[in-house]
This record gives C-alpha cells, structure tokens and sequence, in this order.
C-alpha cells in the first residue's frame, strides 16, 4: 500500500479520518490504520500535523524531452473505421498544431487486412498511420490489443494518446495506462494544451528542474476536462510527471477534419510481437444482440422525450414523431431514472453525447447535464409548455405548448408536406 501510517508519530488525533473522502482510515488501539479502501489520493496526508502519514511509492520522473507527437487509437471494427476515431484524429490535428509545427497526429490501426483504412485516416488529416497487423489481431481481445499497443508506446514514445469512450476504447486504455505507470482522464469532453500551468505544478510538486523546460522545444502539458460529480462540475486534470499523457473521449464532443481525398502521409509497419500464449481469452463466436440498437452519436435527427411525456407510454409517440422524420430515439435522464425508456437512448453528461444535424427536445426541461450532451446540435427544436424552461436558452426554434397536440401537428404538417412533394414529382 502507497499511503502508511508512522506508528511513532501518531498521535490518535483523528484529523485524517475527518479529511479522508472514502471512509479509507480506522482507528486500532487509538493509532490511525489505513485500510484496502485507501484510493492514494493524499488527502489525509495534508491533514496530518504530526507528519505521521506518508506515501511510500517511488514516482519515477521521465524525460519528457523523449516523447513528441500524439496517437490516436484509429478503433476499426470488421474494416471500418468507428465515427470517433476521425473525430479524435481532427482533434489531434488540432492540438498537434498548437503544440509545435513539428508535432504530428499519427492514427494507429490494429487488427488484420486493414490496409484499406491507411488513406481514410490521410484525409481526415493523419500526418502518420502506424499500422499494426497480425492474424492473432483480426477481433478485439484485450490481451492482444494491449500488448501491441504498450510495446508499440514503450518503442516510439508519443507524448499524448487518446482512444474514443466506446466499449472497447473504455477496456483497452485503463490497462494500457497501468502497464506504462501513467494516469488516464477517462470520458473527457475538451483537451486543451498549456504549458504554463504545467511548468507551474512540476515546479510546486516535483523534483524536476524546471529551468531547464523551454516551452519552445519540452512537452506540453495536456489539460483534460470532464464531468465529476454527477456532472454536476467539470474537473480539470493534468499529468504532469509522467508520459504518455492519456484520455479517452466522448463520441461526438469532437470535430472532425473536412475531408482531403488528395491528403498523403507516412505509413509505419509495425510487425508485433504476439503470439497465441499471450492472449488468455479465445473467442468460440461472435453474435450479433437482437434487440434493437439505438445509434445516437450517428445520427442526424434525434427526437428526445423527457419528464413531460408524463408516462412511458409517451414514448410511442416519440417513436412515432422519430420515425416519421427519419430520426432516432432519445430521452433525458429524468425519463430514463423513471424506467420509461433503456439507458442507451439517454442523452446527456451521464449517457451520449450527441451532435445532430437537427435535435427536438419534447418535454424536456434543460437540466445543465442535458444541455452539455446536446447543445452543439446543428439546430435545436425545444417544445415544452413551460415557457421558462432553460431548454428555450438553447433551442434555435421554440415552441410553448403540450407535446402531445403540438407533436401530432408537426407529424399531420410533414404528412402534408410529402404529399406535396410526391404530387410535384409526377
């Protein structure tokens, strides 16, 4: 265990069981006794007016002058690309460049008989594809991803690696992050780089000699936002000591690069080091669920229904209103926490961050964590009969009144409206 107690220094004065935030910290014949809840996080350490608490683990400081450049975990699946990983390759285009001209943004593919998405990821604006294919890598399996992935990082040293929040991008990064002794920010909604605030924290907290970090040609500090406490703040992170500097990201936070079909850039074979002792899993089948799959991050209308629909029953009449439009289903998290609807139509902090082309938000009020799911929607169409409902603060067109007769009304319009079409076609 990193944190201990010095049992010489202890005095029983119970400060630290005050200051601890996870009920970590007992007291054994009157001596303060760290248990397994102990998350390392120092707060008792502070508290402690006897320096009786100390952390025993080694932090071993890197050169930072050895890493350069940003990866982004390309995540293909049966020989295409996920929509998160060109947006993670324009977000890392966009940073490369704020850190030096000589940074690039590099996409490494992992799998088999993938060479097809080398271009893809060009145009949308890799500068370098490190492409790494074995038969043994054909499915995900994390055993075989993770090693790959931590011998390729140990071997070229990237500075920032970031994955997409998907289901697999959440398995892989954690055990990757542990293997190489550094921190991982997961589901982050914005990076931002500072060198500033990193030079100041190596400075207060580290052994480093910060006289010798040229902003011109060090590293940059990677500042990683995401939604803490229920989303109810948005907690700034920043790993300042060691490399590489790693998050994964929402879906759909991020944008992605305007196509270049005419983009070129440099492929790295890399040839991996696996074999099949390395993998402890195997994989007998792969079935395909049956219920029906809901893909909001994709989609470009999204009807979201929340606490004002009154009933689940009210989601008929979404579904209605969605298929008429060509759209997908979502709710709020009020609908969802009710038991109306399944938790993979929630939008929002607490489910999927969306961007569609157009949003309609019926019933729904505008609470903080919806509005950050949704809010960069190309055009966002709230209706609600409240008419100080946040949600107008946001929408692009508003209308006061009850879903369920201004709903049918939109639906009789469109009706309307392809009859017309169809008549000036003929």
């Amino acid at each position: 265990m990193a944190i201990v107690v010095v049992k010489d220094k202890c005095r029983g004065c119970k400060l630290c069981i005050k200051a601890c935030p996870f009920d970590a910290i007992i007291m054994e014949d009157k001596l303060a006794f760290i248990t397994e809840k102990c998350t390392a996080c120092g707060q008792c350490i502070e508290a402690c007016p006897f320096e009786a608490i100390i952390n025993t683990q080694e932090i071993k400081e890197v050169d930072l002058s050895d890493y350069k450049n940003i990866w982004v975990f390309a995540e293909q699946r049966k020989g295409k690309l996920m929509n998160v990983a060109l947006e993670l390759i324009g977000e890392g285009y966009r940073l490369a460049r704020e850190i030096s001209e000589d940074t690039k943004v590099c996409a490494v593919l992992v799998g088999q008989d993938i060479e097809h998405l080398v271009n893809e990821c060009y145009a949308y604006g890799a500068d370098q594809v490190y492409l790494i294919q074995d038969e043994l890598l054909r499915n995900y399996t994390t055993d075989g991803y993770t090693k790959v992935i931590t011998d390729a990082v140990k071997t070229y040293k990237p500075e920032i690696v970031v994955y997409g929040a998907t289901h697999i991008g959440r398995d892989l990064a954690p055990r990757v992050a542990a293997r190489l002794n550094t921190g991982l920010t997961a589901d982050c909604t914005r990076l931002d780089v500072d060198i500033n605030s990193y030079i100041k924290y190596a400075a207060e907290n580290t052994t480093l000699d910060v006289s010798t970090l040229d902003p011109k040609d060090t590293s940059k500090g990677l500042k990683q936002t995401r939604p803490a406490f229920g989303g109810n703040l948005m907690a700034t992170i920043i790993c300042p000591r060691t490399r590489p500097q790693m998050s994964t990201v929402r879906p759909g936070v991020m944008q992605k690069k305007e196509y270049n079909p005419e983009a070129c850039g440099e492929l790295i074979e890399i040839t991996p080091a696996i074999g099949e002792k390395d993998i402890r899993t195997e994989i007998l089948e792969i079935v395909k669920s049956t219920k029906e799959i809901v893909s909001l991050t994709d989609a470009k209308i999204i009807c979201s229904g929340g606490r004002g629909l009154g009933e689940a029953c009210g989601f008929d009449l979404i579904k209605e209103f969605a298929d008429k439009v060509g759209g997908v289903v979502g709710a709020s998290r009020a609908a969802v926490d009710s038991g109306w609807i399944d938790h993979a139509n929630q939008v929002g902090q607490t489910g999927t961050t969306v961007k569609p082309n157009i949003y309609f938000a019926c019933g729904i009020s505008g609470a903080i964590q919806h509005l950050a799911g949704m809010q960069t929607s190309d055009i966002i169409v709230a209706i609600n009969k409240d008419p100080d409902a946040p949600i107008f603060e946001v929408a692009d067109y508003g209308i006061v009144g009850d879903l369920y007769k201004v709903i049918p009304e939109i639906i009789g319009a469109w009706d309307q409206a392809e009859q017309l079409y169809d008549q000036s076609t003929k």
